[in-house]
């Protein structure tokens, strides 16, 4: 069982920066993902990124590629969000999850890979 806790939202101005941190409680293994989706306000979620824990893979979506970061600290058991550039299509409730085993490179943006998830943190950027 792992247990997902975000912190780091908050109000942010366009271009702005800001970085979510994911705390996990519970077992990592070099072969789970932890990743990053969003659901903005009447929106669905999508998938924004994701990292193979052992660290070597990366995965994003086309929206955030070359503004956001995901990277982990396996001795903190945490991971990290580093968002740059922020847009107001940021805006937006987000989530940390951790797969229970190994995810396919292909699905890795597959909600459904992912059986844990964290309470969101809430990321608004302003115009």
């Amino acid at each position: 069982q792992v247990q997902l806790v975000e912190s780091g939202g908050g109000l942010v101005q366009d271009g702005g920066s800001l970085r979510l941190s994911c705390a996990a409680s519970g077992r990592l293994t070099n072969n789970n993902v932890v990743g990053w989706f969003r659901q903005a306000p009447g929106k669905e979620r999508e998938f924004v990124a994701a990292i193979k824990w052992s660290g070597g893979i990366t995965y994003y979506a086309d929206s955030v590629k070359g503004r956001f970061t995901i990277s982990r600290d396996n001795a903190k058991n945490t991971a990290y969000l580093q968002m740059n550039s922020l847009k107001p299509e940021d805006t937006a409730v987000y989530y940390c999850v951790a797969a229970a085993g190994p995810v396919f490179y292909a699905n890795y943006p597959d909600a459904k890979q992912y059986a844990y998830w964290g309470q969101g943190t809430q990321v608004t950027v302003s115009s």
